[in-house]
């Protein structure tokens, strides 16, 4: 893989940190969380971008509450329809019209669970985007496919099937967020030479594809058991921009603590 990546200092890109809460927090726990995130993040954030992306049903509660606040609200999810016979579904606008300004799409389990597909995936994050919500666009390899050694090669078509049909002018206004499946939940995680290895063939995939002035603008997190002990050393690799955190959002002094590592990278 190619390792040469760019550095942060020739391309302004803010650091990005999105906390999915997954399937956690009730109401009553979703407004403790907030709460609790609002007062331990209490420290200038420079250009560093903070989301939470709670359940849905937490959705509206979240927007009162970060109201005036400089963190931003998203989800963990939506269908790739506008609006029709789709029970269960929930579409962009009404994401949108939740107070929503983000939205994962293609977590890997939602692959593992749902069978989603590069191709469905790609269809969600157009029309997120399409309707004014920045997706964050989810890759990455098993276990068994990195150990079989054929991460450049899985992570390559995730990428290629996720931005296929995207301009090169919109690619800068997404997000992608490499997870190796293996890092995720097991407390495991890449090491930042092994995070940066990928993060720069994923900047290099999209140079080659879409041109170098979206490979620079492009925003590419890092999830996989992200805490705070290794936050400063993962954000600080040329081509990590952010981090999709798990388990660790659900805590707000370890979430703020990655917050604080992303915001001293920038600031």
């Amino acid at each position: 893989m190619n390792t040469t990546g760019y550095r942060k200092e020739h391309a302004v890109r803010p650091i990005v940190i999105a906390g999915n809460w997954k399937m956690h927090k009730d109401l009553d726990g979703s407004r403790s969380l907030i709460e609790g995130i609002k007062t331990q993040v209490a420290f200038p954030l420079g250009t560093t971008k903070v989301i939470v992306c709670p359940p849905f049903t937490s959705l509206s509660v979240a927007r009162e509450l970060l109201e005036g606040s400089p963190i931003a609200l998203g989800a963990q999810n939506m269908s790739d329809q506008d609006e029709g016979a789709f029970t269960g579904e929930i579409s962009a606008a009404m994401l949108k019209s939740a107070g929503c300004s983000y939205v994962i799409v293609g977590h890997s389990e939602r692959r593992q669970y749902f069978q989603e597909t590069d191709a469905f995936i790609n269809r969600k994050a157009r029309k997120a985007l399409a309707t004014g919500l920045t997706p964050i666009i989810c890759v990455g390899e098993t276990l068994e496919q990195r150990e079989k050694g054929v991460t450049e090669q899985i992570v390559s078509t995730q990428v290629t099937g996720v931005l296929a049909d995207f301009s090169k002018g919109e690619v800068p206004a997404l997000i992608v967020a490499y997870e190796p499946v293996w890092a995720i939940g097991t407390g495991k995680s890449a090491t930042p030479a092994q995070a940066q290895e990928v993060h720069a063939l994923i900047r290099s995939l999209v140079k080659k594809t879409f041109g170098d002035d979206a490979a620079s603008g492009l925003v590419i997190q890092y999830g996989g058991s992200v805490k705070p002990e290794n936050a400063e050393e993962l954000l600080s690799q040329p081509d990590i921009d952010g981090a999709l955190v798990g388990g660790a959002c659900l805590k707000p002094d370890s979430f703020a603590a990655i917050i604080k590592a992303g915001a001293g990278e920038k600031t």
